[in-house]
């Protein structure tokens, strides 16, 4: 698929979400345009998108990526972790022998990529996103991507913090464990045990950041 026929918005989002562009960092319209081979009519309809999803903040006359505060990260993660645990419950009941072993699988091969943060922030999106269609609920799907779109602003992903990537991976073994299970309550608590350290993690490494800077 050629950049040009790529939805301008799924280009900008991608953009945010890989850290191309990090919160605070200004979009120019004609940039943009130039830099994904875009005419700059669907690159502003994406801008306003964006905006109207509070992925992008007005600041004067500019558009920035949008930052999250204390209390925007607080609320994110309680209805994460939540929706997070229903996709979980869910997927226990209603996935596939297929979409398990797929779900086992990439436990066993994530585990090369050990040490490898962008790598594995990129793996564990793919593992919670096959848990999601696991679920086999599509209004679910719905409001756990608008979740996982908003979580692009974090700057950093967790599984940078030392020791976190190792056991974020035995956190996915002990979900997809209980989802082979078929365990519905094991399955939800160990989903929202793991979106509970992430964010401990998130919190600690905020803090220490903050102390860094002043």
């Amino acid at each position: 698929m050629k950049p040009a026929q790529k939805d301008a918005y799924m280009l900008i989002l991608e953009a945010i979400d890989t850290g191309l562009y990090k919160p605070g960092d200004r979009l120019v319209e004609s940039d943009l345009a130039e830099r994904f081979g875009v005419s700059r009519t669907p690159i502003r309809e994406a801008l306003q998108r964006l905006e109207t999803q509070s992925l992008l903040a007005r600041d004067g006359r500019s558009l920035i990526v949008a930052s999250l505060d204390h209390n925007q990260l607080s609320e994110l993660y309680v209805v994460r972790a939540d929706l997070e645990g229903l996709a979980a419950r869910l997927a226990a009941r209603h996935a596939t022998s297929e979409e398990v072993r797929v779900l086992r699988d990439m436990v066993e091969e994530d585990r090369a990529l050990l040490g490898q943060p962008a790598a594995m922030a990129r793996a564990n999106r793919r593992f919670h996103k096959m848990i999601h269609l696991a679920s086999h609920n599509r209004y679910l799907v719905q409001q756990l991507d608008l979740v996982h779109r908003t979580m692009a602003l974090m700057a950093t992903t967790t599984l940078a913090a030392e020791g976190r990537d190792k056991n974020a991976l035995a956190e996915h073994d002990v979900i997809v464990a209980a989802i082979e299970s078929r365990d519905e309550a094991k399955a939800e608590k160990a989903l929202k045990d793991h979106i509970s350290k992430a964010f401990m993690t998130r919190l600690k490494s905020d803090a220490r950041n903050h102390d860094a800077l002043h």
